[in-house]
C-alpha cells in the first residue's frame, strides 16, 4: 500500500478490497448507510473490524487523496459522482467501479472532469469473492495506463486497460452480461418447468449428453449458422415451447424472447450464411440495413 484511497462504498466490494488490501487507515470511507439510524452501528463496526478512516461526510472522504474508487449501488453512480465533483482534487484519479451502462458512465466522467480530476471506468468482470485482489479489472479512459499502475499499488493482481475510451470497459461487462445472465435466466426457467412436469433429470441428462464445449467464437458462428438457416422453424417450434410452458404455468418470458430472436434472424432469408462468425454478423446487419431502406 503506497498511497492514500478514498473510498465510497464500503458494500461487499469495497469491504472485501479493504481487508484484503490491508489498507487499514490508508483509506478513508464515506458510505450514506452511516447517516441512517438503523444501519450506522453495523457500518461504524465494519469500519473499525477492516481498520479503515470513516468519514462523516464525502469530502472528508476525498481530501488529498490521489485515488478514487466508487463503489456504489447503480442507482447511486450519477448522484456520488455529482457529489465527489465538488470535493475530488484536481488530477485525481476517479475509478468507477460500478455496474451501469456506458452512457451512465459517460455521463459522470463530464462531472468528474469537469472538476479538473480524471475519470476512469473501471469494469469488474466477476465476484469480489472469493476473488478478492485478484478479482479482474477492466479499464478504460484516458488516464486507464495510469490508474492500473496505482490499483497494482494498491495490491490489485489483474487488471487490463482495454482502451482510452470510457464506456468501453463497461461496454465489454454489460453486453457480456447478456449471455452469463441469460443464461442463468434460461436455467431458471427450464429447471423449474422440468421440476414441475416431473422430467427434471431427463432434462438434465439429456442437457450432458448434448453438451460438447467449445471457444465462445465456435459457439457462437455455429448458432447463427443454424438460426440463419431454420430460424423460421425454431420459432414455430419454440411457441411450442411456450405453450409447454404456460401450461405448466411456470413462465415462460424467456423463451417468448427466443421466438422472437428466432424469427427476426430466419426472416432475413439468408439460406446460405457465411462462413465465419464476422461475416455472419455483416450478413444479418446488412440484411437489417436493407429491410429499413426498402421500409422507408
Amino acid at each position: 500500500m503506497e498511497q492514500d484511497v478514498g473510498l465510497i462504498g464500503f458494500g461487499e466490494a469495497g469491504a472485501t478490497f479493504a481487508r484484503a488490501g490491508r489498507w487499514a487507515a490508508s483509506a478513508r470511507v464515506f458510505d450514506c448507510k452511516t447517516d441512517s439510524a438503523a444501519e450506522r452501528a453495523a457500518m461504524l463496526a465494519a469500519y473499525a473490524e477492516a481498520g479503515v478512516s470513516p468519514a462523516r461526510f464525502i469530502e472528508d472522504a476525498l481530501v488529498s487523496v490521489p485515488i478514487v474508487l466508487s463503489l456504489v449501488t447503480a442507482d447511486q453512480v450519477l448522484a456520488v459522482a455529482r457529489m465527489a465533483a465538488d470535493h475530488i482534487p484536481a488530477g485525481a484519479l476517479y475509478c468507477d467501479c460500478n455496474s451501469v451502462a456506458p452512457q451512465t458512465k459517460r455521463e459522470a466522467a463530464q462531472m468528474v472532469e469537469a472538476a479538473g480530476a480524471h475519470y476512469v471506468d473501471v469494469a469488474v468482470m466477476a465476484p469480489v469473492n472469493p476473488a478478492r485482489m485478484a478479482v479482474p479489472l477492466l479499464l478504460s479512459g484516458g488516464q486507464a495506463d495510469a490508474a492500473a499502475g496505482v490499483l497494482a499499488g494498491l495490491g490489485f493482481t489483474h487488471v487490463r486497460v482495454v482502451g482510452d475510451t470510457v464506456g468501453r470497459a463497461s461496454a465489454i461487462k454489460m453486453i457480456r452480461s447478456v449471455m452469463v445472465k441469460g443464461l442463468e435466466a434460461l436455467t431458471a426457467e427450464c429447471v423449474l418447468a422440468a421440476a414441475a412436469a416431473g422430467v427434471l433429470d431427463e432434462v438434465l441428462a439429456s442437457l450432458d449428453a448434448s453438451e460438447r464445449p467449445k471457444p465462445w467464437a465456435e459457439r457462437a458462428d455455429y448458432n447463427l449458422d443454424r438460426m440463419l438457416v431454420h430460424g423460421l422453424r425454431r420459432a414455430a417450434e419454440m411457441e411450442e415451447v411456450v405453450r409447454t410452458l404456460d401450461d405448466i404455468g411456470t413462465g415462460a418470458e424467456m423463451t417468448r424472447g427466443t421466438v422472437w430472436r428466432q424469427r427476426c434472424i430466419g426472416a432475413l432469408g439468408i439460406a446460405t450464411p457465411p462462413d465465419g462468425l464476422a461475416a455472419k454478423i455483416g450478413a444479418i446487419n446488412d440484411s437489417k440495413t436493407d429491410r429499413k431502406a426498402d421500409a422507408a
